[in-house]
């Protein structure tokens, strides 16, 4: 009895302390926080055409630029053949990401004629800092390859100039004073500190290797994103209410038990995407909803055996023990063939129908957990107290054996 109820109070107040915190902790997509999506179009030039390689590699940099901005939980990916998808959640001013993300970023160092000497494929690592002087600059280092160039550089152009273009723009006019042999050295002309970390990222990200065109801008304002959140809320809400109304009605204790291990679920699905540091999206919680439809038909397929075995005239423990272990393997083949179709949608989907299949796999394992460790627990826990042994409690409707009713359901 004690372990029954003390189970219980712990789950309870589980449930209670951390239920808000959780929820609240998980990063929200752009559907439910608001935020920027842009969509880009790559161009064919004469010198870039655009391959599924290209756009392949010209995805990859963009993800980089946006990442290293620092901006929250963003999302990049392909779409058709031509097309790139850029979900920025909570960034209201998307002017700056699109600057950002649509620099070519080709960096060129050229001699006094005007003849390109070196390019941004010779450097190894670029980084915002302030000099001694107080002024802010990037940081740039060479390539052994291309420190050796930068040296032989400096060394033929003592007195001149060598100038340094970003984009064809100059960006920097230095003398060049002595030899610069250690591949190392700085980039002036920046205005502010942020200014030197944009460049940073450009030279670090490299250049896109086609043309990026600006199709459509649109900001999603918190009112929409909230009006998500509040209908994912309810309706995640009404979810669990639901299914909970309908275990106790049909199966009385044994829905009560299996309502106190869905709360578990709950806890434990929650945790799961906190420690992920998972961002929820509206496909997200609908891949939650679902997947706690599973955890209720394991529930029912085992209390529809534990009933069979009450049948037959078993005692209410080992009807239970027995209802568990001959529901195990059908509950096991339909969460399989439920997590094959989840892992295809994980490998061959993107964006939002990756986060769906993700949590519905997720979904899957746990209930799986709660379904044959919770529950069985509680239930076997529960038997044991010897409170209710009328059989209709558990959720039979039929009479059972007449030895049943004369032993109390105990044998």
């Amino acid at each position: 009895m004690i372990k029954f109820f003390g189970a219980v109070i712990i789950i309870l107040a589980a449930f209670v302390t951390l239920i808000y915190p959780l929820a609240n902790s998980i990063k929200q997509g752009l559907d439910l926080q608001g935020g920027t999506h842009i969509v880009l179009e790559a161009e064919d030039t004469p010198d870039a055409p655009v391959t599924e390689d290209s756009l392949s590699r010209a995805v990859t940099i963009v993800e980089r630029r946006i990442n290293e901005m620092g901006l929250t939980e963003p999302l990049v990916q392909k779409e058709g053949a031509r097309r790139i998808i850029v979900e920025l959640p909570g960034e209201k001013n998307p002017e700056k990401a699109i600057e950002t993300i649509g620099k070519t970023a080709v960096m060129e160092f050229k001699d006094e004629s005007g003849t390109t000497r070196m390019t941004g494929n010779d450097l190894k690592t670029a980084k915002e800092q302030i000099d001694q002087g107080h002024k802010n600059v990037v940081a740039i280092e060479f390539t052994d390859e291309g420190a050796k160039k930068f040296a032989d550089l400096t060394a033929s152009n003592v007195g001149h100039k060598i100038g340094i273009y970003l984009d064809g723009d100059l960006l920097t006019n230095p003398v060049v004073n002595e030899p610069i042999t250690g591949g190392k050295a700085v980039i002036t002309g920046s205005q502010t500190l942020e200014d030197a970390k944009n460049l940073a990222i450009l030279l670090r990200s490299g250049a896109l290797p086609v043309k990026l065109k600006v199709m459509e801008v649109r900001t999603i304002g918190p009112s929409l994103g909230l009006d998500s959140k509040i209908k994912s809320e309810k309706a995640f809400a009404i979810g669990i209410i639901l299914i909970m109304i309908f275990l106790i009605v049909i199966y009385r204790m044994s829905g009560v038990v299996a309502n106190i291990a869905l709360l578990v679920y709950v806890l434990i699905l929650l945790g799961i995407l906190k420690y992920l540091d998972a961002t929820l999206t509206l496909p997200g919680i609908a891949g939650i909803i679902l997947s706690m439809g599973f955890a209720v038909d394991a529930n029912i397929l085992i209390f529809e055996r534990f009933k069979e075995e009450v049948l037959v005239g078993k005692s209410l423990r080992t009807s239970m023990e027995a209802g568990f272990r001959r529901a195990f393997n059908t509950i096991l083949d339909a969460n399989v063939s439920v997590m094959i179709a989840a892992i295809v949608l994980i490998v061959m989907g993107s964006g939002t129908v990756k986060g769906f299949a993700v949590n519905l796999a997720l979904g899957l394992v746990v209930s799986m957990f709660t379904a044959i460790v919770v529950s069985r627990s509680l239930l076997t826990w529960f038997i044991n107290t010897g409170l209710i042994t009328n059989p209709w409690f558990y959720g039979l409707n039929r009479k059972p054996p007449e030895h049943m009713l004369k032993k109390g359901g105990q044998k």
